[in-house]
């Protein structure tokens, strides 16, 4: 059973229950102070804690999505990771290849011209040689006969960190609200590519060019939409191309667009932080390079470059939200440029969670509907 099997929650909850009865039910016996009542009295109370505490573990992962299975969370995955492509073409395969396909949750019919189609694919970066997983939601439409020879804008979707590209189709739900939004006609059809920012996993590259490592920026800058280009019916003018993304992702997103405002015409940042950190699960992201540092350092780049022309869409709570005072200062700076556009999404309350991102995704996705052209 997976890590995010509803069954695996279930026993977690059942075995905890199960040990809190029997400390209950063999307290009195064990009440002794010979050393095997000792020992028992202990043993059955830190058997009951961890049960308690990994069934707070697991419920807290379905909600969140941080670890997509016991590998991942152990850090020996074996599909992911960093591939060196010694190869003159990138692959036989190609730089995108599909490994499945599945229809939109919670929709009717069968057949993608009426509930779209998500596919889980392999994407490998033929200047940065890395290679990460995703899915790419395709609208209905993108199937219909009157559409085959019309483009769609694309929005790149990031999770936090670590994160799992699973959980933007599962747990925020991200096609099943552009489908919805796209059939009332509050925003255009568009496609989704869907992935994590972490791609060099288990390490947090926060979407930059490291210094003799992982290229993260110059992935999601070129290589990553050269190969959703070269697979799908997608926009190629840089007003086709927007990019979304929570937490880190978030960071990624807005950093993305004000570095590439040639490449994403718009960017959202649901809970953004606006500096990339340094802490353990970062490394060195900079290895003495003070220009990439600054211009890593979104508060820097708004003093001292001239201002991208890009849209920029930030979110936050008044009670709830760490980056609310950052945020509104955010938006200040941007105002400031008179060049970069910023709109944003202030809640009067709300955390740094999967319910509260929920709740912006619907406005985040019309405002980048209308922000993208289809050409």
């Amino acid at each position: 059973m997976g890590l995010t099997s509803n069954k695996v929650l279930v026993l977690a909850v059942a075995l905890a229950a199960v040990l809190f009865v029997a400390t209950v039910w063999w307290w009195p016996r064990l009440a002794r102070r010979t050393w095997w009542s000792v020992s028992g009295r202990v043993g059955i109370l830190l058997a009951t804690q961890l049960a308690l505490f990994g069934s707070l573990g697991i419920a807290a992962n379905q909600a969140f999505g941080f670890y997509a299975s016991w590998a991942d969370l152990f850090g020996q995955e074996t599909d992911q990771g960093v591939v060196i492509d010694h190869s003159t073409n990138g692959g036989t395969g190609g730089p995108l290849q599909v490994i499945s396909t599945s229809k939109v949750q919670g929709v009717n019919g069968s057949r993608p011209q009426t509930t779209g189609q998500i596919q889980k694919v392999d994407i490998v970066g033929r200047k940065t040689h890395l290679a990460t997983p995703a899915y790419v939601y395709l609208p209905p439409e993108y199937f219909q006969p009157q559409y085959r020879t019309r483009t769609f804008p694309a929005a790149v979707v990031l999770t936090g960190y670590p994160g799992t590209a699973q959980a933007l189709v599962n747990k925020l739900h991200y096609p099943q609200t552009a489908q919805s939004l796209a059939k009332d006609g509050r925003m255009q059809p568009m496609i989704l590519v869907m992935l994590r920012p972490t791609v060099a996993p288990p390490r947090d590259t926060e979407c930059v060019d490291i210094p003799g490592g992982p290229q993260a920026e110059t992935f999601f800058a070129k290589d990553l939409p050269d190969a959703v280009l070269a697979h799908y019916r997608v926009g190629k003018r840089p007003g086709s191309w927007g990019i979304v993304g929570d937490s880190t992702g978030g960071y990624c997103a807005l950093k993305l667009a004000m570095h590439h405002p040639n490449v994403y015409a718009a960017a959202a940042g649901l809970s953004p932080y606006y500096k990339a950190p340094i802490d353990p699960t970062t490394g060195d992201l900079f290895h003495g390079d003070k220009t990439l540092q600054n211009r890593a350092d979104l508060w820097w780049l708004l003093q001292h470059e001239a201002a991208p022309d890009t849209s920029l869409l930030v979110t936050s709570s008044k009670i709830g939200e760490h980056n609310y005072k950052d945020t509104l200062r955010f938006i200040e700076r941007v105002q400031a440029t008179n060049r970069t556009r910023i709109s944003s999404i202030i809640l009067d309350s709300g955390g740094h969670n999967f319910n509260t991102w929920r709740r912006e995704i619907p406005a985040t996705l019309q405002w980048l509907s209308g922000r993208l052209s289809d050409r």
